[in-house]
């Protein structure tokens, strides 16, 4: 199904006048969104990372001697 060129053009053309671009506002909720949650999931794991180190450490020091 192989359409000229001209035609392809047209069609991404009506295609792009679809796209319903977001506001600045929601742009920068969004942008806002990701960071605070990227953020929380670094101090999760973290703290996940504190919690297995010292739980193996007081392991390994039991049962290494």
């Amino acid at each position: 199904m192989a359409t000229n060129p001209v035609e392809f053009i047209n069609q991404a053309r009506a295609e792009i006048g679809k796209v319903v671009w977001p506001t600045r506002r929601e742009v920068l909720l969004t942008t806002g969104m990701v960071l605070f949650l990227a953020a929380l999931a670094a101090v999760f794991f973290s703290l996940v990372d504190l919690l297995i180190r010292t739980g193996l450490t007081g392991l390994l020091s039991v049962v290494g001697g």
